[in-house]
Order: C-alpha cells, then structure tokens, then sequence
C-alpha cells in the first residue's frame, strides 16, 4: 500500500501553486494525522508578523515555529509567548543576529524593498539556518495594476572544523503574478522552483560562515531568477506563439516564400 504521506505531497504538486494555502487546509481536514508532516513539507507563501518589542515586522515559517508560536529574530521571543520555546544558542544566536543585519542590506539592494528574516538551530554537528525573503508589489513601474508575490526560502546546513566547513544549500522560490489589463485580459500566473547546491569553502577568520552564506544564496538567486523566466515567462511566450500567431497570414506566407527562394539559391 502506497504511503499516505506520498500521496498527499503528490496531490498537493498537481494542485493550483496559487492556492496552496487553502489546498493544504483542506488536505490536512482530510488527514489530520499528518498535519505535522505536511507542514513541515510543504512550502507556503510567507507570512508576515509583527514584533511589539522590537517594533518591527518578520516573517513566519515552519523553521521559526513551536506548537503555535512564532519565534521573532529581532527580540528571540516567542508570540503568543512561550516558556520553553527552542531558542538557538548564545554563540549561534550571534551568528543569527549577524544573519539579519546583512540581508536586511542584501534584500533593500536586491529587491529594493520587501521584507527578510534569518532563523538559526543547532545540530549536533553543525548548525542549520534559513534566510527568508519577500516582496509584494501592487503595480508594474509603468503604473499598470498588478499583484506580484516573490518568496524565497533557502535552507543552509553548515557543519565543518575550525578551517573549513561543508554547505548544503535548498532553495525555494514561489512566484505570484495577477494582472488585469483591457489589452490583454485578466492574466494569472504561479509556481515555483527548488535547486540544491553543495560547497566546501574555508571559514573567513573574521566573518566566520557569514560571507560563505551569503555567497551561495546570492549565486542561487540568480540562477533561480534566470530559470523562472526561462521556465515560466519564456515557455508561456512559446505556447502563445503556438496558438495563435502574432503576424498576419501576408506576413507568415511571405516568410515561407523568401526562405524557400533562399534554400533553392543555396543548394544549386
């Protein structure tokens, strides 16, 4: 027999990327045995919170999550608040807040806006952390109305000695676009994207891990951006092309004609 949890990380591949939120409520109505497991599987779009002790917002995710608690990486506390809720090391718990200040600068250059927030857990041979990322956007530079999510998670597992150390990096990237314009209608489009990556690099004696993590999740995001528009932007433009062509019957036929004057004057 099939196991359930396959199945239901199956099921919810072939479902609408849009909707995933409420497709895995309603999975997990289905199959209340494996809401921990499907929570920690599945990706989600992020979500935002707002720290009332720090004063800022940050974002929600499974990695910061205790029972239904959300753990800020600005006060290291837990809302609604939790006595014995995993909180990270103190010398790890440095390296998080590190982890905060540089993306915060990372995503304000890259994304020019938007919102980000670092997690860090200890391992028992090494550490983990996960860089958060995300950016909604209402309409396009030209002032056309749009509704625009980015979400990047990137997981990094970091173990190694004093010298050197191995990086396991998982990053996901969920893309959101609606758009309704009189010129083309109503337009929706969503999915995303994971790539692993793997280095061993020597451990900066002044920045630790910090530089070497920042190095691959910016190396991933380029080429995540250049494979969603490939993938995405690039193979939706083919099919169009497919359906109905953008030329006139004149334009197409005269096409044929010339190119075919071409290959008889070539192979003579």
């Amino acid at each position: 027999m099939a196991d359930p949890l396959d199945c239901a990380l199956d099921l919810m591949r072939r479902m609408p990327p849009s909707n995933v939120e409420d497709n895995l409520a309603n999975l997990i109505d289905l199959a209340p045995d494996l809401c921990e497991q499907l929570l920690s599987s599945v990706d989600q779009p992020l979500r935002i919170a707002y720290d009332k002790i720090s004063k800022k917002d940050y974002l929600l995710c499974d990695y910061n999550r205790d029972g239904d608690s959300y753990r800020s990486p600005w006060s290291n506390r837990y809302d609604p608040h939790l006595d014995d809720g995993a909180v990270p090391s103190d010398s790890l718990r440095k390296i998080e807040v590190q982890l905060n200040e540089v993306f915060d600068i990372y995503r304000e250059l890259y994304y020019e806006g938007g919102l980000s927030s670092a997690y860090c857990w200890d391992l028992d041979d090494g550490f983990a952390c996960v860089i958060l990322l995300k950016k909604t956007q209402d309409a396009t530079k030209k002032g056309i109305p749009m509704k625009g999510t980015w979400d990047a998670i990137h997981v990094m597992e970091v173990v190694g000695s004093k010298k050197t150390a191995h990086y396991k990096l998982t990053s996901t990237i969920m893309l959101s676009i609606e758009t309704d314009h009189k010129t083309t209608g109503l337009v929706n489009l969503a999915g995303n994207l994971t790539r692993q990556d793997e280095r061993d690099m020597p451990i900066d004696p002044h920045l630790g891990h910090i530089t070497n993590i920042g190095r691959m999740i910016e190396d991933m995001e380029l080429k995540l951006r250049s494979g969603l528009e490939t993938v995405y932007f690039g193979k939706t433009k083919d099919i169009v092309n497919e359906l109905r062509s953008s030329v006139g019957v004149s334009v197409v036929q005269s096409r044929r004609n010339m190119s075919k004057q071409i290959g008889n004057a070539l192979s003579k």
